[in-house]
């Protein structure tokens, strides 16, 4: 059957993220080899994010927006914010700065699966055969691609993938919260994404005054000019996913397993971009043509309907 226009547009938002979000991790990287912090890296992108939504908002509605929204509706965008966006971030930085920009990408996108278990629990999403097996192959791909050999040039200790793994668990939540308010309530887009972006800077500013982290930003200039190139990719990344969450047929497990795919692009840009910093070996190769087996399976779904 013939993709709807809508559909397509689901499919190009939900894979745009994994383009910016490659890009935006070899940028870190490069930020947190010139001296850069991970908690400075937080701060600059999300902060930067805020400010990029709130001047979009203000410019589309004026005085007017957030206006007729429920206190519940806008709850549900800073929860997701507060865990799906500060503490997600907080732990992709350490994720990238201990084992690398292409492991971490690989371990965060195994969130298909918690998001997707999630979806199916509390928004009753259907999960089809064919997503199912797509999401299976997608976890075995991102698996191969973690234990590939590859990564800081430095090396890394297993434990360590905790630290994308918990960013993995705090963008699935995250992201059902957002289908959630996106899909119960009339807030738009742009709105979603300022809430969203603000908690996110209030709990950091918070955490960071009671760590005491404020002298996390005194790096070195060149670092950050490649955090705020990187805030920028990272807010049209999240633009692209929440348009894409918003609609129709925007479900968690196909927008989040096509955004999972960045993998794919962390590894080719680092391959090309961070030679001195990273390896890319055979094993992480393999499990980046794993990873698009599973995206097959995944997009095939709605092909049969």
């Amino acid at each position: 059957m013939k993709l709807t226009g809508s559909t397509e547009l689901v499919y190009l938002l939900a894979i745009a993220p994994a383009v910016f979000w490659g890009v935006s991790s070899v940028l870190s990287k490069r930020g947190l080899a010139r001296g850069g912090g991970t908690h400075q890296a937080t701060l600059v992108v999300i902060g930067l994010d805020a400010l990029i939504y709130w001047g979009i908002l203000l410019v589309r509605r004026g005085m007017g927006a957030f206006s007729g929204l429920s206190v519940i509706t806008i709850g549900v965008f800073l929860v997701a914010g507060a865990l799906g966006t500060a503490m997600g971030r907080l732990f992709v930085f350490k994720g990238i700065d201990r084992v690398g920009a292409s492991i971490n990408s690989a371990v965060i996108s195994t969130r298909p699966l918690f998001a997707a278990l999630l979806a199916a629990g509390f928004l009753s999403e259907s999960v089809t055969p064919s997503i199912a097996v797509g999401i299976v192959v997608l976890v075995v791909g991102l698996t191969v691609l973690a234990l590939g050999q590859g990564g800081d040039v430095e090396g890394w200790n297993a434990y360590e993938m905790l630290f994308p793994l918990a960013a993995a668990s705090c963008f699935a939540v995250g992201n059902v919260l957002r289908r959630f308010g996106l899909q119960s309530s009339s807030m738009t887009v742009f709105e979603a994404l300022t809430a969203n972006a603000t908690a996110a800077v209030l709990v950091l500013i918070a955490y960071t005054t009671v760590s005491n982290s404020w002298e996390s930003l005194h790096a070195p200039a060149e670092s950050y000019r490649y955090f705020v190139a990187s805030a920028v990719l990272t807010a049209l990344s999240v633009l692209a996913l929440f348009t894409a969450l918003s609609l129709p047929n925007g479900q968690v497990a196909i927008v989040d397993s096509l955004a999972a795919t960045s993998p794919l692009f962390t590894v080719a840009f680092s391959s090309v971009f961070l030679r001195d910093l990273e390896q890319v070996t055979r094993g992480i190769i393999v499990g980046a043509f794993i990873v698009v087996v599973g995206v097959v399976f995944i997009t095939s779904g709605p092909l049969l309907l």
